[in-house]
């Protein structure tokens, strides 16, 4: 008979606090950034890099701090990513210059990454198989609410105080989540004995990350087929190929390859990046549409936005109470396929549609979201050894924030790529004079957010061909 925890459901939300604030500090910077922009005097496309800089550090380095979490203790790394984060988090709101606000965010990005690497590891150690579906639907829900609410909580955060609370206010919640996590959480154990770390491979991976979307980005602003975007373009592929040459060759691999042969954890993880990457899809687009298209305050959108996070707080606990009642996959289904039908819903929106129509399609889309989560993050977590959890959370982790830094970058360069073509010159921003060029590109770009969707679809109706349980 499994050993139960007493404490696991403080655990839980210890773990859950800084799950929610890692999440919620990769978008909440997304509807201040008119307002940072102005007051630090530097243009649009520069002050992007704050929200940037913060996805591709923490994308960089999942893997690295999953790692060290099996060899010395996923608790231990846990902890200190925690007082790191809260470090980053105070240096950010300082307000002084832009580059002390990137050196915040990175900062930020690094204690995020080692809290985030090993949460999904600590969850699956800490409950039984009876109670990890309902613990990964609580942990999937603090999540996606950190996820989706950074625009809605920034805009509310925005009405009543300057920018740089929207990250004090991590600093008070960290510091309560640091003391009940000193009084809940475990001794810290190791899971791998092995105490080598993979330096080639570690390296080699976070060059890949910086490279490719630093060039993506960067692309953005110079164009994709400019000098510098071709040159990290070629350096990340020489760093894909460095990267899977050092993982074959090591005897304690950064990321064990062996373990996508587990079909249900692959399938799981491509469903994971697929549905973050349409979902970030709404969370750049929904402020430009509700403040610059329809003319609302930060703090109006952030209202409407708000909605989102508290339908996907409801859902998601049923999603794992689903999960745990029957077969996981077929409710990671029934979620994607709610989030597909919202997808379409984007359609119906122009400059005149009724709020109330925005609304419908939010509540929608986070209801799907919040019955897909938990479930799937259950699958890829119970599939595997116990001696690869920090592993296997970390690049559940990874899948997530490269779905988050690939929808940023698909989105708008969808958006804008539509623009410019309508309007027959280079479109980087919205068009007061010409709205309807930015409804078009809305359009086109959730279009292809309802392709994502549907090819992560596919990959649950095959986890759903497997016996999972």
């Amino acid at each position: 008979m499994e050993k139960v925890d007493p404490r696991r459901w403080w655990i839980l939300l210890s773990i859950g606090i800084f799950a929610f604030m890692s999440n919620l500090d990769s978008s909440i910077v997304n509807v201040a950034m008119p307002v940072m922009a102005k007051q630090l005097a530097i243009p649009m496309n520069e002050i992007e890099w704050v929200v940037s800089i913060y996805l591709i550090v923490v994308s960089a380095l999942l893997l690295f701090f999953g790692k060290l979490g099996d060899m010395y203790g996923k608790i231990k790394v846990f902890r200190i990513g925690t007082a790191i984060f809260i470090i980053g988090s105070f240096i950010s709101g300082l307000q002084w210059t832009f580059e002390l606000l990137l050196l915040g965010r990175v900062i930020q990005g690094i204690g995020s990454a080692m809290t985030l690497s090993n949460t999904y590891g600590i969850t699956t150690a800490t409950f039984s198989l009876k109670e990890r579906g309902k613990a990964m639907g609580l942990i999937g829900t603090f999540v996606s609410f950190g996820a989706v609410a950074g625009p809605g909580v920034g805009g509310l955060v925005l009405s009543h105080f300057s920018w740089g609370y929207i990250f004090w206010i991590n600093v008070p919640l960290g510091i309560f989540a640091i003391i009940l996590g000193q009084i809940v959480l475990p001794k810290s154990t190791p899971e791998s004995a092995d105490k080598k770390i993979d330096w080639s491979g570690s390296f080699s991976f976070a060059l890949l990350i910086v490279s490719l979307f630093l060039a993506i980005f960067w692309g953005q602003e110079v164009g994709y087929f400019t000098v510098v975007p071709v040159i990290g373009y070629v350096i990340a592929v020489l760093s894909v190929i460095w990267f899977f040459r050092a993982e074959r060759q090591s005897s304690t691999p950064l990321m064990p390859l062996q373990i996508f042969k587990i079909k249900p954890f692959s399938y799981g993880i491509g469903a994971a990046i697929l549905i973050f990457l349409s979902n970030f899809f709404t969370v750049v687009l929904m402020p430009f549409y509700l403040e610059d298209a329809r003319g609302l305050s930060a703090g109006q959108a952030g209202l409407l936005m708000i909605i989102f996070p508290v339908v996907t707080m409801i859902a998601g606990p049923i999603g794992g109470v689903l999960a745990d009642r029957f077969n996981p996959a077929k409710i990671v289904t029934l979620g994607l396929s709610t989030v597909a039908v919202s997808q379409l819903g984007y359609w119906f929106l122009d400059g005149h549609s009724s709020l109330w129509v925005y609304g419908a399609i939010t509540v929608i889309m986070a209801t799907g979201t919040g019955l897909f989560q938990s479930p799937n993050s259950d699958i890829v977590m119970s599939v595997v050894d116990k001696d690869q959890l920090g592993s296997a959370g970390s690049i559940n982790a990874l899948a997530r924030n490269v779905g988050m830094v690939s929808g940023t970058a698909l989105s708008t360069t969808v958006l804008f790529s539509v623009m410019s073509f309508i309007a027959h010159t280079k479109v980087t921003t919205y068009l007061p004079s010409q709205p309807q060029l930015f409804i078009t590109g809305m359009h086109v770009a959730f279009t292809g957010s309802f392709i994502f969707i549907v090819l992560a679809i596919l990959l649950s109706l095959k986890q759903g061909e497997l016996d999972l349980k």
